[in-house]
C-alpha cells in the first residue's frame, strides 16, 4: 500500500499541474480572440482602402487619357510647324544664295557648294510638290548658274596654275639613271594641293549632280598642252646639253691599253621623255577625261626614229649604238601598266601605240643580237687592221664589251629573243648559248677569228703575243664580270682552258729565243785543260756562239722592244721567266769559257755581262724604255 502522505503529495502535484493548464488554455483562448478582433479590423481596413482607390482611380484615368490626348495634339503642331518652316525656306532659298551665287565660288568652295546643295534641295521640292509653281523656275535658273560659276571655276584653277614643268625637276623627279645610286623621292607637284582638292570637289560635284562631262574635255585640254609642252621642254633640254646623240656615236675604238668596262651608250631624251608622261599623267578621275594623243604622238616619233637609227647602225654593224635600245625597251616594259591605266578608256589606237612600239624595238634588238654573233665569226682578216704591236684586237675588245653591257639588260635581252620565237630565256643565258651551241659560239667563233687573224703576222712570236693579249684579255674580262658565271654554266672548264691557251702562247713566244741561247749550248765546244792551246778552228766556233748570242740578243730586244704586252702581271711574268732562262744559260757559257784564251780582244766578242742582258730583257715590251 503506497503510504498516506505519497498519496497526498502526488494528488497535489497533480492538481497544481491541472491547475497550469486551464491557465494556459484560458491564455491561448484570449489571444485567439483578440487575433480574430485584429483580423476582423485589419479587413475592414483594406475593405475602405481598396474602396478609395477604386474611387481615385475613377478619378485619374480620365485626366490621364485628356492629358495624353494634348500631348498628341502638341506634337503634331510642332511637327506642322516645322514642315512649314521647312516648306517657307525653300521658298526663300533664292533670295538667301542670291549673293554668294553672284560672287562665285572662288576662295570660298565648301560655302558655295553649301549653298548649291540648297538650292538644289529647292529645285526637287518644287518639282515633287508644286511644278507649276514660278518659284521651281527661280531655283533652277540659280541652279544653272551656280553649275555655270563651278565650271569657269574649274577651268579658271587650271589654267591658272597649270604650268610646264622644269625638265631639271622632272629629272630630280624621276630619279635619273638606273645605275646611279638610289637617291630619295623627289615629289613632283603639278598643282599646289590646295588646288588640286579644289579641282577635285569641283570634279566630284559636276561627275555626280552637273550631268554634264563637258568639263572633262577642259581638263585634258589644258594638261595635256602642258604635258606636251613639259616633254617638249625636256627634249630641247637635251637637245642643248648634248654635243652629239648618243645613238649615232662611233664604235668604241680599242686602244693599245686594257680596256675598261664602260657603260652601254644611251638615248636619255627618249627614256626621260616616257618617265615624263608618267610622272605628268597624273588625271585623278580616270583616263578619259585625259588627252596622251598629243605628247604620246611626240614619243612615238621619237621611239620610230630611234627604231630607224639602230637600224642604221646595223646595216654599218655598229652594234654598240643598238644597245641603247635596251634601256629604253626595259623602262618602256617597266611603265607599260601605268600606260595601261592611264589610257585606259581611251581609243584602241592611242592604248596600241606603246604595245606596237614594244614589239617594234623587240624586233631590231632580237636582230642585233643574232647578227652580232655573226659578225664575230665573219670577221674579215685585213692586214692593215692589225695591230702592229701584237696588242688587243678591236674585235676583242668589241665583243667583250658588248656582252660585258648586255649583262645590265638580261631579262630584256632575254624576253626580247622569246618574243621573236626564241625560247624564254635571260641575257646571261643567251650569251651562254652563244658561247655553247654550233650556230652561236660566240667565243668559240671570237677564238677562231683571232686564229685567223694571226696568221697575217709572219714572226711567230708576234703571233703568240697577239693571241695571248687577246686570250689573256678575254679571260681577265670574264673573270671581272658576271660572264665568266654564265660561261661556267655549259663550260666549268673555260677558266682553266684559256689559262693552258695563255700558257701555250707564252710557250710558243719563249721559242723565238731559242735562236739566241742555242749559242750556249754545249754543242762543238772542244775540250780542253786549262792552259790548253786552242786551234784556230775551236777558236772560231766559241767566236761564233759569242757572235750569234749577242747578235740574237739584240735583234730581239730590238723587235720585241715595240711590242705590248699590256697586263702588267703577264709582263713582268713573262720577262721574269726569260731572265732567268736566258741569264741561267749566259752564266753557264761565260764560266765555261773562262779560262779559254780564244781571242786577243776578248772584249769585242763578251760585251755583255749577265746584269746588263738582264737589264735588256725587263725593257721587253716597252717602247719608252
Amino acid at each position: 500500500m503506497i503510504p498516506t502522505e505519497d498519496a497526498s503529495a502526488r494528488k497535489r502535484e497533480i492538481e497544481d499541474k491541472l491547475k497550469q493548464e486551464q491557465e494556459t488554455l484560458s491564455f491561448i483562448r484570449e489571444s485567439l480572440e483578440k487575433s480574430d478582433q485584429l483580423t476582423k479590423g485589419m479587413v475592414s481596413i483594406l475593405s475602405s482602402f481598396e474602396s478609395r482607390l477604386m474611387q481615385l482611380e475613377n478619378s485619374i484615368i480620365p485626366v490621364h487619357k485628356q492629358t495624353e490626348n494634348l500631348q498628341r495634339l502638341q506634337e503634331n503642331v510642332d511637327k506642322t510647324l516645322s514642315c512649314l518652316d521647312h516648306v517657307i525656306s525653300y521658298y526663300h532659298v533664292a533670295k538667301d544664295t542670291d549673293k554668294i551665287i553672284r560672287e562665285g565660288p572662288a576662295g570660298r568652295l565648301d560655302e558655295y557648294l553649301a549653298c548649291i546643295a540648297k538650292i538644289q534641295k529647292a529645285v526637287e521640292y518644287f518639282q515633287d510638290n508644286n511644278p507649276d509653281s514660278p518659284e521651281l523656275n527661280t531655283v533652277k535658273a540659280r541652279f544653272e548658274k551656280g553649275k555655270e560659276l563651278l565650271e569657269a571655276e574649274f577651268r579658271s584653277l587650271l589654267m591658272r596654275y597649270s604650268k610646264p614643268v622644269p625638265p631639271i625637276l622632272i629629272l630630280d623627279t624621276i630619279g635619273g639613271d638606273e645605275d646611279m645610286e638610289v637617291q630619295e623621292d623627289v615629289t613632283l607637284e603639278h598643282l599646289p594641293e590646295a588646288v588640286m582638292q579644289d579641282i577635285i570637289c569641283i570634279s566630284a560635284w559636276l561627275v555626280e549632280y552637273g550631268r554634264n562631262q563637258d568639263f572633262m574635255n577642259v581638263y585634258f585640254q589644258v594638261r595635256s598642252s602642258q604635258l606636251d609642252r613639259s616633254i617638249k621642254g625636256l627634249k630641247e633640254h637635251f637637245r642643248k646639253n648634248s654635243a652629239t646623240s648618243a645613238i649615232h656615236s662611233p664604235a668604241i675604238q680599242t686602244k693599245r691599253k686594257e680596256t675598261p668596262t664602260k657603260k652601254p651608250p644611251k638615248r636619255p631624251g627618249f627614256e626621260h621623255d616616257l618617265r615624263g608622261v608618267k610622272h605628268l599623267s597624273d588625271d585623278k578621275h580616270g583616263a578619259a577625261c585625259l588627252s596622251l594623243q598629243e605628247a604620246l604622238d611626240n614619243l612615238m616619233l621619237e621611239g620610230d626614229n630611234i627604231i630607224s637609227a639602230a637600224r642604221r647602225a646595223i646595216m654599218r654593224h655598229d652594234y654598240s649604238a643598238v644597245l641603247t635600245i635596251f634601256p629604253i625597251l626595259r623602262h618602256l616594259k617597266q611603265t607599260k601598266p601605268d600606260f595601261d591605266a592611264t589610257l585606259q578608256g581611251t581609243a584602241a589606237s592611242t592604248k596600241n601605240k606603246l604595245p606596237a612600239l614594244i614589239t617594234s624595238m623587240e624586233t631590231i634588238g632580237a636582230k642585233a643580237l643574232e647578227e652580232f654573233a655573226d659578225s664575230i665569226k665573219n670577221d674579215p682578216d685585213k692586214e692593215y687592221n692589225m695591230p702592229k704591236d701584237g696588242t688587243v684586237h678591236e674585235l676583242t675588245s668589241n665583243a667583250i664589251l658588248f656582252l660585258q653591257q648586255l649583262l645590265d639588260f638580261q631579262e630584256t635581252a632575254g624576253a626580247m629573243l622569246a618574243s621573236q620565237g626564241k625560247t624564254q630565256m635571260s641575257a646571261l643565258s643567251w650569251a651562254a648559248e652563244m658561247s655553247s651551241s654550233p650556230s652561236y659560239k660566240v667565243l668559240g667563233n671570237l677564238q677562231l677569228n683571232l686564229s685567223n687573224k694571226a696568221k697575217v703576222y709572219e714572226d711567230p712570236a708576234l703571233r703568240a703575243v697577239f693571241l695571248h693579249n687577246n686570250y689573256n684579255y678575254i679571260l681577265k674580262s670574264l673573270e671581272k664580270s658576271e660572264l665568266i658565271q654564265l660561261v661556267a654554266v655549259t663550260h666549268k672548264k673555260v677558266e682553266g682552258l684559256y689559262r693552258e691557251l695563255i700558257e701555250q702562247e707564252i710557250q710558243n713566244y719563249q721559242r723565238s729565243w731559242l735562236k739566241v741561247t742555242e749559242h750556249l749550248t754545249e754543242r762543238n765546244i772542244p775540250a780542253f785543260q786549262p792552259g790548253t792551246k786552242l786551234k784556230d778552228k775551236e777558236r772560231q766556233i766559241i767566236k761564233d756562239k759569242f757572235k750569234g748570242f749577242n747578235d740574237g740578243l739584240e735583234e730581239l730586244c730590238k723587235i720585241q722592244q715595240g711590242w705590248a704586252v699590256p697586263d702588267k702581271g703577264q709582263r713582268d711574268a713573262i720577262r721574269q721567266a726569260q731572265k732567268r732562262v736566258v741569264s741561267e744559260a749566259y752564266r753557264a757559257f761565260l764560266q765555261r769559257c773562262a779560262n779559254i784564251s780564244f781571242t786577243k780582244n776578248p772584249e769585242k766578242y763578251h760585251r755583255y755581262s749577265p746584269e746588263q742582258v738582264e737589264e735588256m730583257i725587263d725593257k721587253l715590251f716597252d717602247t719608252s724604255a
